[in-house]
This record gives structure tokens, C-alpha cells and sequence, in this order.
């Protein structure tokens, strides 16, 4: 994960406090359950021991991978957002040429995309398509089931 990534204050600090949990109690967590399956005994043929080592292995996977996401991270403050065209953190309501469904997604950053609260990642197919257009413009964007295209009604933050 070299590339920049783009977010709030906000969510840069429930990075840093997720990763603080996952480094004390989440470590000790997993530490405890490694000592419990160690008393059970021979280790060679003990099931419980090799999953304790095999959730470490993901729980320090984890860990690694989000302060790889904080050390990359730049934070964009709401009030240097244009929105004269689509950029980071824009709110974009559009709306599908052929079904006339309108849509409104935020275009936020990959630690951030939840597509049921309407924040899409900035890497995603769509926000790519829309990204730099101005409202008033119609997007072609290239799905798996081809291509779509979609009018720019607004775009605010």
C-alpha cells in the first residue's frame, strides 16, 4: 500500500485508535489464547494451539497493514475541496442515462468506502469515471456488465 491515501482528520484518528487497540489488548488477546493451548499440551498435534498461531499471524497482518495506511495517509481538510469538479471527498449526485436512477455517492478514500452509507473508494470504477468532471457532464464508465453513462446533476462536500 504505497500509494496515498487521502482522508479526514477524523478517520485518521480512529486509525491511530484502532491500531493502539489491536497492539494492547488485541495482542494480549491473542497471547492468552496461545499460552491456554500451549497448557493443553503436545503441540505437534494440538488444534487450538495452531489456530491461536494462525490468528496472531492475521491480527500482525493487520496491524502492519494499517500503519502502512497511516504513514501513507494525508489529510484533506473539508474546506480546501473544490467543487467546481469532482475531487476527494466531493458529494456527487448523478444519474443514470438509460434507467434515469439518480444516485448520490461521497468519493472518499479505500479505508473509508462503504457503499451502504453512499462512500464509494476513490479507486472504484465509478469515482474514477467521475473524477475532474463538472456538473452538467455525463460520465462513460467502463462496468463488468459494460459501459454506463452517467450525468452529473451536483457535486458539493
Amino acid at each position: 500500500m504505497s500509494d496515498v491515501n487521502y482522508v479526514t482528520k477524523e478517520t485518521l484518528e480512529q486509525m491511530k485508535a484502532e491500531l493502539t487497540q489491536l497492539k494492547t489488548s488485541g495482542r494480549s488477546e491473542i497471547a492468552r489464547a496461545i499460552a491456554e493451548a500451549r497448557e493443553k499440551g503436545d503441540l505437534k498435534e494440538n488444534a487450538e494451539y495452531d489456530a491461536a498461531k494462525e490468528a496472531q499471524g492475521y491480527h500482525e497482518a493487520k496491524i502492519a497493514q494499517l500503519e502502512a495506511a497511516i504513514i501513507n495517509s494525508r489529510i484533506i481538510d473539508m474546506k480546501d475541496i473544490d467543487t467546481s469538479k469532482v475531487s476527494i471527498l466531493s458529494k456527487v449526485k448523478i444519474t443514470n442515462t438509460k434507467t434515469k436512477k439518480s444516485f448520490e455517492y461521497q468519493i472518499v478514500s479505500e479505508t473509508e468506502a462503504d457503499l451502504k452509507s453512499g462512500k464509494i473508494s476513490v479507486g472504484s470504477p465509478i469515482a474514477k469515471g467521475l473524477l475532474g468532471k463538472t456538473a452538467g457532464e455525463t460520465a462513460e464508465i467502463i462496468t463488468p456488465s459494460g459501459p454506463v453513462k452517467f450525468k452529473i446533476n451536483s457535486i458539493s462536500i
